[in-house]
């Protein structure tokens, strides 16, 4: 089942889509997390007083993580559509699991089958004993006796 599978052109362009929508967010988020680190460190005095520095350094630092951010839901919604994929395209997979629940339930019913039959010879072996036990009894003689006593014609 490892075996490579050929992939029709649509299926292809849209697993390379996938990988490109993948790369794109890792880099994203690389290069944002990058951004914020280098914000965080002190400099020395520039032109820009320490309170607007620090101003702007926060407000970079705010989009930058919303990028983040933007980028791991991008990431999310790439995990569900890889999901949707493998579950609409795995047809191999599927059929497999249906294979294999029609063997586990064949298996039961044989089962199943073979303990009906054992009871069904067992349920006729006593029925036959308790046939042959009632006519050999006093109490056939009785209700034949009963029933021609009540019913005329019978037996």
């Amino acid at each position: 089942m490892s075996q490579q599978r050929v992939l029709p052109q649509s299926k292809e362009t849209l697993l390379q889509s996938y990988n490109k929508r993948l790369k794109d967010d890792i880099k994203s988020i690389m290069d944002n997390f990058t951004e914020i680190i280098k914000t965080a460190k002190i400099e020395d005095e520039t032109q820009v007083s320490r309170a607007t520095q620090s101003e702007q350094d926060n407000y970079e630092m705010h989009v930058r993580a919303a990028n983040i951010v933007r980028a791991g839901e991008s990431l999310m919604k790439l995990v569900s559509d890889l999901k949707q994929f493998l579950i609409l395209n795995d047809f191999p997979s599927v059929n497999e699991a249906i294979n294999q629940r029609n063997q586990q339930l064949r298996s039961v019913q044989e089962e199943c089958d073979k303990k009906l039959i054992s009871l069904r010879d067992e349920i006729s072996i006593d029925l036959y004993e308790l046939e042959e036990e009632y006519y050999s009894s006093r109490f056939h003689d009785s209700w034949c006796f009963f029933l021609k006593a009540q019913v005329p014609g019978v037996m």
